[in-house]
C-alpha cells in the first residue's frame, strides 16, 4: 500500500544536489552559444567537489537519482550514482533556469543582462511586457511538478541547478556539489525566492 492509498500527505526526503563547477572555458570557440553551454562538461575541480559529496554517508539512504539533462549535472548525477550504485532518471523539466527562451545569447554580457533584468523584475514581466527570460512562475511550475512526480518516495537525490532549486525552499545559494536537505510536500505552497 502507497502512501496515497493510506490516506497520508504525500511527502518525501530531497537531497538537493547543484552540479559541480562546470568548465564553460572552450565552449563558446566550440561554437556552443546560448543553450549550447548547456553542453559543458564539469571542471577537474567539479569533478573532485562532486566525488567528494558522492561519499556523504546520507546518500545511501536514498532509493534514485533524479538529474536535470544538462551535462553538468548528468555528469555529476553519474559520479553519485558509482559511488552510490543507484539508477538516474533523466527528467528534462529539471534543467536550469531558461535565460533566453529564443536560445540567441552569444556573450557572457547577454546572460549578466538578463539575469539583472530577471532579478529587477522579481522574476515577473512587467504589465503588457513579454520578455526573453523564463519567468519564475514558469521555472517554479515545472520545477515542482518534477519534485510532485518523486513525492512517492521516501528519499531521493535531486541533481541540478542553484536558481531551480530555489523555487522549491528557501535558499540564498547553493555551492557547486553541495547538498540541501529537503521534506517536500507533494503540492506544498510557493517557498519565498530569493533573488541574488
Amino acid at each position: 500500500m502507497d502512501k496515497e492509498e493510506l490516506g497520508e500527505m504525500i511527502m518525501a526526503f530531497f537531497y538537493l544536489i547543484r552540479h559541480g563547477e562546470p568548465d564553460y572555458g572552450n565552449m563558446l570557440e566550440k561554437g556552443f552559444y546560448g543553450f549550447g553551454r548547456s553542453f559543458a562538461p564539469l571542471s577537474e575541480t567539479g569533478v573532485k567537489q562532486a566525488e567528494k559529496t558522492a561519499k556523504d554517508k546520507s546518500l545511501k539512504t536514498a532509493e534514485l537519482i533524479v538529474s536535470s539533462p544538462y551535462t553538468r549535472a548528468l555528469q555529476t548525477a553519474a559520479i553519485i550514482s558509482r559511488e552510490t550504485g543507484l539508477k538516474i532518471n533523466v527528467e528534462i523539466d529539471l534543467h536550469e533556469w531558461q535565460v533566453d527562451k529564443t536560445n540567441q545569447i552569444t556573450t557572457s554580457e547577454e546572460v549578466v543582462a538578463l539575469t539583472k533584468e530577471f532579478n529587477d523584475n522579481k522574476g515577473t514581466y512587467p504589465k503588457d511586457q513579454q520578455l526573453r527570460w523564463e519567468t519564475l512562475d514558469e521555472m517554479r511550475n515545472r520545477i515542482q511538478r518534477v519534485a510532485d512526480k518523486y513525492a512517492n518516495y521516501n528519499k531521493v537525490i535531486l541533481v541540478g541547478h542553484d536558481m531551480a532549486f530555489r523555487t522549491l525552499t528557501y535558499i540564498k545559494k547553493i555551492r557547486p556539489a553541495e547538498i540541501v536537505e529537503l521534506e517536500y510536500f507533494s503540492g506544498q505552497s510557493k517557498c519565498e525566492y530569493f533573488f541574488s
